[in-house]
């Protein structure tokens, strides 16, 4: 899932997290400045399904505008191990031998 409230925010015209966070505080969810962080500016660890009803409320919007699906990211059964072996060969750079003098050496 990608949390999404910074974006859901700025389309209701609310632009910075102390600005959310006073309203939040409003409707009886008191959020501390390093919580309120946490939300604003990346994916938060823990939430309580009473404190997205209060955001859903404060913002206008359904748990669907702050919580977006992200299905790719599920691995599927016998996907991991060809994506691995497919990483694998991308990731490793072609290595050329080189002499010191900076000219390659000649093909065996």
């Amino acid at each position: 899932m990608k949390w999404n409230l910074r974006l859901t925010a700025a389309n209701k015209g609310i632009w910075k997290a102390s600005e959310l966070q006073r309203m939040l505080a409003e409707h009886g969810l008191v959020i501390s400045a390093g919580k309120m962080s946490g939300l604003w500016s990346g994916q938060p660890v823990s939430l309580k399904l009473e404190d997205l009803d209060v955001i859903c409320v404060v913002l206008g919007c359904e748990i669907g505008d702050l919580l977006l699906p992200e299905p790719e990211k599920v691995p599927r059964p016998g996907q991991q191990e060809t994506e691995q072996v497919a990483v694998a060969a991308v990731a490793r750079p072609t290595v050329v031998p080189r002499r010191r003098d900076g000219r390659s050496l000649s093909p065996m």
